[in-house]
């Protein structure tokens, strides 16, 4: 995801965000957002293009993760 954010798959990134944040507080639209452990904007959106993650969106995902990793 790191070396290629343009090539990432929606369920993969969906499978990774659900393993570190647990289940969507939303899904089912084009949209699914999951819950963050950190007050603030507590959250991680995601959203599936024809099967692709959006580039700015796995970055986001990428940046969650390496806070949880600080924390």
């Amino acid at each position: 995801m790191r070396t290629e954010p343009a090539n990432v798959r929606f369920g993969d990134l969906y499978k990774v965000c659900e393993t570190h944040f647990g289940k969507p507080r939303q899904s089912g639209s084009s949209h699914s957002i999951f819950k963050t452990p950190w007050p603030g904007d507590p959250r991680v959106n995601i959203q599936n293009e024809r099967g692709k993650a959006k580039v700015y969106q796995v970055r986001q995902v990428l940046e969650a993760l390496d806070k949880l990793k600080e924390g």
